[in-house]
């Protein structure tokens, strides 16, 4: 269970092709191996960040709410972590869904 969230609150993530075939926006950390959907308590930390993170600049982005317990039980299933991120991308927690 996660320290910073408490309950269901609405978290912010990145998005690819919303409207259509939607999907989070998931990252590789290379230091320990570890697929992750960064997570962001403030939509507007996940807009700064949005802009660093890797990605086909082709395809289009969105930033996008969604509540905790749908997008922890997603990324269980898709077995990817959830990171907590700052608008700097500096990792706040690290959450195994």
């Amino acid at each position: 269970m996660s320290k910073l969230i408490q309950g269901n609150p609405w978290v912010w993530v990145g998005v690819l092709d919303p409207g259509g075939n939607e999907k989070f926006l998931g990252q590789h950390y290379k230091d320990e191996n570890i697929s992750f959907i960064p997570t962001f308590l403030d939509k507007e930390e996940a807009i700064e960040c949005l802009q660093h993170m890797t990605r086909d600049e082709k395809k289009k982005y969105e930033v996008q709410a969604i509540l905790y317990e749908e997008l922890a039980h997603d990324a269980a299933q898709h077995k990817f972590m959830l990171f907590i991120l700052n608008g700097a991308g500096e990792i706040l927690e690290k959450i195994l869904p």
